[in-house]
């Protein structure tokens, strides 16, 4: 099944990675599939924290502007110090960077696209259009990267908790992505997601399996509201010996369904305790690859959901926001060969008795993460169901605006 990818070059990709350092940029929006247009640019690009918008012309030149700031459509002059212009092209060794004016607007938060005819989404920068452009405004796409580093998690603490009083509002931006999600094929409601591990995983503290069978659960917004369109599906546990615990063909079962489409697993979380991965057996992790092996060939996408971090590094239980920091963390998840951009981690409500922001942070991305994951799922199917004039269940929505992350890999541009 055909992944979005960009249109950068290589080179192109290395020149622009050289105006950020140790970074990481993972593609939310290209206007070529996603449509060029401001609605379509908003809902891949709104809330995603700092970003690049890069443009590429019909000269070969590649330009655009960073931001470290929210795109949210207030109508507010953004001050924005760390932005810049910059323009890439074949010409030169290294990219053109032009930073704002003293005292001028980066830019303005408005309902409209990137305009590209003057770069007038950042007013604030003086550069000559020859040298950043070739004065040719005659785009052959436009795409827009997440900015992640090692510092990201940081930033979202900043933004959504520090800059806010009170709980609700913190985690406001993702209550409203996960409730207001929808799938671009109109007949299934509900993405749905398979969990999958050894037993005592997530929280069992016993050493048999809780769930003996294939269970669904529904998650609400709040005691009286509406359930969320996600569902989580749990399964036996994974065991040592082959005659205990989930049987690999059931689970195989589980992920196509021979029900309806619609009830088929859209993405898989492999369920890890961080405590236990260097105690998996090479039985277990067999298991693990013969599971991925067969939902690659499904298509279907995979994290990991690495519980108990917080139990696991002494750095992680002394400040959760050093998660993404922790080397002996890192380590844990390259060992199973799964990439860090695939990696959820989490810490497990067990003996607090209050809600914690920074652990609420942690679960919320999980779930925004899965459904951004089974978003590409359902992208990846319209090709396919365009070209079967029969199936008419299946077919794009074009009446809702969503979040999506693209499929992310272990390179630095994805």
């Amino acid at each position: 099944m055909p992944v979005i990818t960009s249109k950068l070059s290589n080179d192109q990709q290395k020149k622009l990675l050289s105006l950020f350092g140790h970074v990481r940029l993972h593609l939310l929006y290209k206007a070529s599939i996603h449509g060029f247009t401001a609605a379509a640019f908003h809902a891949r690009c709104d809330i995603q924290g700092p970003s690049v918008v890069v443009a590429l012309n019909a000269a070969g030149f590649v330009f655009g502007a960073y931001t470290s700031v929210d795109y949210r459509q207030n109508n507010q002059n953004v001050n924005d110090a760390a932005s810049f212009l910059y323009s890439i092209s074949a010409g030169r060794k290294t990219p053109l960077k032009v930073t704002g004016l003293s005292g001028q607007h980066a830019f303005i938060n408005r309902d409209t696209g990137p305009n590209f005819g003057a770069l007038c989404f950042c007013t604030g920068f003086s550069f000559q259009a020859a040298e950043m452009h070739g004065e040719n405004l005659v785009l052959t796409e436009l795409e827009v990267f997440r900015f992640e580093s090692e510092g990201t998690f940081f930033f979202l603490i900043m933004n959504y908790i520090i800059r806010c009083k009170k709980h609700e509002i913190a985690f406001e931006p993702f209550m409203m992505t996960i409730q207001n999600y929808k799938s671009v094929i109109k007949t299934v409601n509900q993405a749905r997601i398979l969990l999958v591990g050894p037993v005592r995983a997530i929280t069992g503290t016993s050493g048999n399996s809780v769930t003996i069978q294939h269970r669904t659960y529904t998650i609400k917004a709040g005691k009286q509201g509406a359930a969320i369109p996600l569902v989580l599906c749990d399964t036996m546990g994974l065991e040592e010996n082959d005659d205990t615990g989930l049987n690999i063909d059931d689970l195989f079962k589980i992920f196509k369904s021979h029900i309806k489409d619609r009830y088929q697993i859209h993405c898989i979380a492999y369920v890890v305790d961080a405590c236990k991965v260097s105690l998996l057996s090479d039985n277990m992790v067999k298991k693990f690859q013969a599971i991925r092996q067969k939902a690659n060939q499904m298509g279907i996408p995979q994290v990991l959901l690495m519980t108990k971090v917080d139990e696991a590094c002494q750095l992680v239980a002394n400040d959760l926001r050093n998660v993404y920091n922790s080397v002996y963390i890192q380590k844990k998840v390259e060992s199973l060969r799964i990439p860090l951009s695939f990696t959820l981690p989490v810490k497990n409500y067990s003996k607090e008795l209050e809600l914690h922001q920074d652990m609420d942070i942690l679960l919320f991305m999980a779930l925004e993460q899965m459904l951004n994951y089974a978003g590409n799922f359902f992208e990846n199917q319209i090709p396919d169901c365009q070209d079967d004039g029969d199936d008419l269940e299946l077919y794009r929505s074009n009446d809702h605006a969503r979040r999506v992350s693209s499929v992310r890999s272990a390179q630095e541009v994805v």
